[in-house]
């Protein structure tokens, strides 16, 4: 009998914990699903770009949009001197004062205040800025390291602005130094709430340290994608009076940073991947900061070769053989391991370390062993979602993977709190992004409803589904969580909108109106962005008229254009001409009528 109850026991305990596993892999699957079609949405928006300048009735004005900078310049011969002159620390100020050179005891200074929520002062971000780029300029594109002068190289991957996981690194792992050698790999800023002090810390360690410490430029470490993930909202909240001069000079170090670094001759560490076209030589001799943001690459280089800096950023490995377009990102390829193992008998290679994707465990290993990715973010998606990793390489190019992850809630939660926590997130993206595409669904619905009943099969809720949102879920098994269904086993299809509606702030907007202006309103704060050259977040009601008019003849959209002019007339509200674009945009959002509590 004791025998028995043990076999059940553990049969119960196995059955939960699988079914525990299925509800967080499918929540992350949701979660990177969202993630990579909000990252085709940017890349496609060079194409509306194109199209905005062969169609614009003032063709020159818009292209100077693409060339011209967007912030005033900060001057390469500003020295450091200078900026003392023009910008005042006050008595007031109690974090770091930095001085140049910059010693160890500065860097410590930094973490320290950085740990206790304190900014460091403009004047010496400015600085920082300003001599990070110097050094940088005066670094290949693709740098070479040697483990000779150290035991072991570390290589870290993804930070997206979460602080706390490079303190945990620099924890374990012990601070930068000449024997602790450090190799980060991009893509240190967005998403997260601290990407400025991720910066600071790693600019002002390769001050100190230039031939110990290295970065690796990210596909996020571009304005545009800043202006759609969080970083330029970051920067210009905790500097009021400075953003526009750090924004700029930001823009200018990062079209600095090198592209690759390559250990021993044998191992090649980018951001992205590779593609069957890939040209070490040609990347090492690129000017490569003249590719300043990765979005304009279509619109101004029609190169084929300034397509390798798409691939090296966007690229991800894939278990078949071949390369094909990354359609799920937009940009980038997909590339397989003949096309690794023919990159690396052409420049006798014997490992590609990339980062760039999401991992559950902060690392995944392909390819035979070939393909290495490094994560470094945990609780990218939401507490607990994942551990963040780094690799240890010894002198024998043997990697060793060190995974953790940051505990400020999680630690007070069981297993299945936290798979709830995950599961609850992931499914209010998704409802979001279902009620984002209501017309589309509603139609693609009725066709299936003959009758007219508003209910159709689960199989072609499914078709619908995907067909619409092209994000490759499992609906099937999605359907209890996002539709209702009756005894006869058909879906209410109308149920999947029943827990949120539209935010309507302004009547004038017409509810198909208000939805266009809902799911396309990062695309929209993007393109309004990039038109405002002053960056005073007001623009003219012609050219918010023009440009809608544009984007949804571009995306074939039909919305009647009186129906605009009577909304952008409404909340011209000081009748001077303009609007304030980023107030009018957020407030169309899809808003949850109630938060059903995970289990």
């Amino acid at each position: 009998t004791v025998i028995r109850a043990a076999i059940l026991i553990q049969k119960w305990y196995r059955f939960t914990m699988a079914r525990l596993e299925m509800r967080r892999r499918y929540s992350l699957s949701i979660f990177q699903s969202i993630e990579y079609a909000d990252e085709q949405d940017q890349l496609q928006l060079s194409n509306f770009f194109t199209f905005m300048l062969d169609h614009c009735t003032h063709p020159d004005s818009v292209s100077q949009i693409f060339t011209s900078p967007s912030a005033p310049q900060v001057d390469e011969g500003l020295c450091l001197k200078e900026f003392e002159k023009k910008i005042d620390v006050p008595d007031s100020y109690y974090g770091p004062r930095l001085s140049f050179p910059l010693t160890v005891e500065d860097a410590n200074a930094l973490l320290h205040a950085f740990r206790n929520e304190q900014l460091l002062h403009a004047r010496y971000v400015l600085q920082l800025l300003s001599e990070t780029r110097r050094v940088l300029k005066k670094m290949p594109n693709i740098t070479h390291l040697s483990t000779s002068y150290s035991k072991e190289i570390t290589v870290c991957g993804d930070l997206h602005g979460n602080l706390d996981d490079l303190l945990l690194i620099f924890y374990k792992n012990g601070l930068p130094s000449e024997q602790n050698r450090y190799v980060f790999n991009g893509d240190f800023v967005d998403r997260g709430k601290n990407s400025m002090e991720i910066l600071i810390i790693l600019f002002a360690f390769l001050l100190i340290y230039p031939n110990d410490l290295h970065l690796n430029r990210g596909n996020h470490e571009d304005y545009i994608m800043n202006l759609r993930y969080g970083f330029t909202k970051e920067v210009s909240k905790k500097y009021k009076d400075h953003w526009k001069q750090i924004l700029c000079l930001l823009r200018d170090v990062f079209s600095w940073l090198p592209l690759a670094t390559i250990i021993d001759s044998k191992v090649l560490i980018l951001h992205g991947g590779i593609s069957d076209t890939t040209d070490l030589d040609f990347l090492n001799a690129l000017e490569r900061n003249k590719v300043r943001d990765h979005i304009y690459v279509r619109i101004i280089l029609f190169s084929f070769k300034i397509f390798e800096i798409l691939d090296i950023l966007w690229s991800d490995p894939r278990s078949q053989n071949g390369c094909t377009p990354n359609k799920c990102r937009g940009g980038g390829c997909y590339f397989g391991p003949d096309v690794t193992a023919k990159l690396f008998e052409r420049y006798n290679l014997k490992m590609l370390i990339r980062s760039h994707e999401f991992k559950p465990e902060g690392y995944e290993i392909s390819h035979n062993g070939k393909v290495i990715t490094i994560f470094s973010a945990s609780n990218y998606y939401e507490e607990g979602s994942n551990r963040g990793a780094y690799i240890k390489l010894n002198p024998e190019l043997t990697p060793r993977f060190v995974q953790y992850q940051v505990s400020k809630y999680t630690r007070r939660q069981n297993l299945r709190e936290r798979v709830g926590t995950i599961e609850s997130s992931a499914l209010k993206s998704l409802r979001e992004k279902i009620y984002a595409h209501r017309s589309e669904l509603t139609s693609a619905f009725t066709q299936y409803d003959i009758n007219g009943t508003g209910r159709i099969s689960v199989n072609d809720w499914a078709a619908v589904m995907e067909s619409v949102l092209q994000l490759e879920l499992p609906w099937r098994m999605l359907r209890s969580q996002l539709a209702q269904m009756n005894p006869d086993g058909e879906v209410d299809f109308m149920s999947c909108f029943y827990d949120l509606k539209m935010g309507q702030p302004v009547k004038e907007a017409q509810p198909a109106l208000a939805e266009t202006l809902c799911r396309y309103r990062k695309d929209l704060e993007i393109i309004f962005n990039i038109i405002d050259k002053d960056h005073s977040g007001l623009i003219s009601l012609e050219e918010f008229s023009q440009t809608w008019r544009l984007f949804t003849s571009h995306l074939g959209i039909d919305v009647q254009d009186d129906s605009i002019d009577k909304l952008v007339l409404s909340i011209d509200y000081n009748k001077d001409g303009h609007i304030d674009f980023n107030e009018f945009l957020e407030a169309f959002h899809i808003v949850h009528r109630l938060e059903k509590k995970a289990t």
